[in-house]
């Protein structure tokens, strides 16, 4: 699913190969959308968030290596 606009007053949604002016369908569908960019707009925020986790993760697994090399392991 796309929102393409192709002019601040067009706004065109494109599914499954079909476009769709979205200003005539009705309520319930535009809700739809509306649903679907507010879900889609929680993932990216979700996804950047488990990039800066990751980024994170990996500097605290530098910094335990770094702390790690000069103790002795047990085995």
């Amino acid at each position: 699913m796309s929102n393409t606009p192709s002019s601040e007053k067009e706004a065109i949604l494109t599914f499954e190969d079909k476009k769709y002016d979205i200003k005539t369908l009705p309520k319930e569908v535009q809700e739809l959308i509306k649903g679907m960019q507010v879900a889609d707009a929680q993932l990216r925020m979700h996804e950047d968030t488990l990039k800066v986790l990751a980024v994170g993760r990996q500097h605290l697994i530098m910094q335990l290596k770094s702390k790690l090399e000069t103790i002795n392991p047990i085995n």
